[in-house]
């Protein structure tokens, strides 16, 4: 089975067939950088982040762009409300995307370009584009004109004649139709502004990633992804303004479904949201990325602390394993032993389908099942060990969650509290079973594993000590 990808513009899952044999180039819309990230913004990176993985996994050599909006009418808003230049915030709020990015060990792309950066090449796509009879000039700012393209609306299943105005622009008498979009703002106050043909101003939003991704991937490329809500109109504004010209834009649409609390949209307006900062102090990093990753990337994730919680649960079980096995193996027998090991075919046929990660997860769980059970036999081989917990790592790495990635080396639970609040009361319990076995009071040491296991934690006695862990 080859790798099978759902195209939002077709409506289908097709088969991937990239333009250069071998090589991938991907654009996502990253941060529009006017607020702290929460947990619904950094769901996209984590998606495509297992999406880059994976492709890189079946031997592509990968460019991967993701971009910042740094100039914006919300960045704009934000910095009156601060009280500080608009480049300030930008500044400050792009850097706490990159902090949340790192913290759930996204790897960094290719090339992470800013929009402020490219007027030059936004400036020649507004010429391409009036030159071509799809956009025009008007006191200052530039439209496209949507009646021009007949495409328009594909993307989303909409037709021209049923849009409503569009809301990038006052809909006044400086637009020929209400829905036509803004490439280019006007500068009319002593906002920010960049010297263009027509006039000083600033970028439209749509325009700048249709610039950035044709300046460095080309006039057409493989890959282009974004959150569900990216669709209409930000999407299908892309495709007008690009294809217009005459360029073929991305041949594959991919779109992430939504993080939600009790039915919306996880956002900012809705007041609602989760920062990823304050969700890292309740569970581990590598905790959190494996609840925003374990979902199908186009399924909604209906957030709550039970979930999270079991997610986080559900992860330590299989961390776990990897701890004992090393353990037993020894760091010299593992090391590099997730690199050296193929893939299982399930695993791979459930990533070719459309990133299945959850049916690539029940083969992880099977695998960690067989290598439990060649922990508790003591008659197994190590070298058989050896092979699943390579296996297990391999296939934990694709998802972005090996417990022993440099990313992830060493983190026990420092940042989660509860966390560490648990092990202190385990561990002191543990003491006292440790006391009574030392008195040979084994029926006071047989009281304290029951209460624990009663309350849901399993204890197992290794060559290292005793070890706790959360019952499934």
């Amino acid at each position: 089975m080859s790798l099978r990808l759902h195209d939002t513009a077709t409506r289908s899952t097709r088969d991937f067939v990239p333009l250069e044999p071998g090589r991938v180039s991907i654009y996502v819309c990253g941060a529009t950088v006017q607020a702290a990230p929460h947990i619904g913004h950094i769901r996209s990176g984590v998606s495509f982040d297992i999406l880059g993985r994976w492709l890189a996994a079946s031997g592509y050599d990968v460019t991967f762009l993701r971009n910042v909006t740094d100039i914006d009418d919300k960045i704009l808003a934000k910095a009156v409300e601060e009280g500080r230049p608009w480049w300030a915030v930008a500044a400050h709020y792009e850097r706490s995307f990159a902090e949340a990015y790192a913290i759930l060990g996204c790897l960094t792309p290719t090339l992470e370009p800013r929009a402020t950066g490219h007027v030059p090449a936004m400036i020649t796509l507004m010429q391409r584009l009036i030159d071509s009879g799809h956009a025009y000039a008007s006191d200052g700012d530039v439209y496209f004109d949507v009646a021009s393209f007949p495409e328009y609306g594909a993307l989303s299943g909409q037709r021209i004649s049923e849009m409503l105005a569009a809301e990038d622009a006052d809909p006044d008498a400086r637009k020929r139709d209400p829905r036509d979009f803004a490439l280019w703002k006007g500068t009319r106050d002593d906002g920010p502004g960049w010297e263009t043909p027509w006039g000083v101003g600033r970028p439209g939003w749509h325009l700048e990633c249709s610039a950035m991704a044709g300046m460095y991937l080309g006039s057409s490329f493989d890959i282009h992804g974004g959150g569900l809500d990216l669709v209409f109109p930000h999407h299908e504004n892309e495709i007008a303004q690009s294809r217009a010209v005459g360029d073929g834009f991305a041949q594959y649409w991919m779109h992430n479904a939504w993080v939600t609390t009790a039915g919306e949209k996880m956002s900012k307006s809705l007041g609602n949201s989760l920062l990823v900062t304050e969700v890292v102090k309740r569970v581990r990093p590598v905790e959190l990325r494996f609840y925003l990753g374990a979902a199908h990337y186009r399924s909604h994730i209906e957030f709550s602390e039970g979930a999270l919680a079991d997610a986080a649960a559900g992860y330590r079980r299989l961390e776990g394993f990897v701890t004992r096995a090393v353990e037993r193996l020894g760091s010299s027998a593992v090391s590099g032993a997730g690199e050296a090991n193929e893939l299982p075919g399930p695993f791979v046929e459930a990533m070719d389908d459309d990133l299945g990660v959850p049916a690539a997860l029940a083969v992880i769980h099977e695998t960690v099942s067989e290598g439990n059970r060649l922990l508790a036999d003591a008659h197994s081989s190590d070298e058989e060990l050896a092979g699943v917990l390579g296996s297990v790592r391999r296939m934990l790495d694709v998802l972005g969650v090996d417990p022993l990635a440099p990313q992830w080396a060493g983190d026990s639970g420092g940042a989660d509290a509860a966390h560490e609040a648990l092990d202190a009361l385990i561990n002191e319990r543990l003491a006292a079973r440790a006391a009574a076995r030392e008195a040979r009071d084994f029926a006071a040491a047989d009281a304290v594993r029951d209460s624990l296991r009663a309350a849901g934690v399993l204890i197992e006695d290794t060559p290292a000590g005793p070890r706790w862990s959360l019952e499934a």
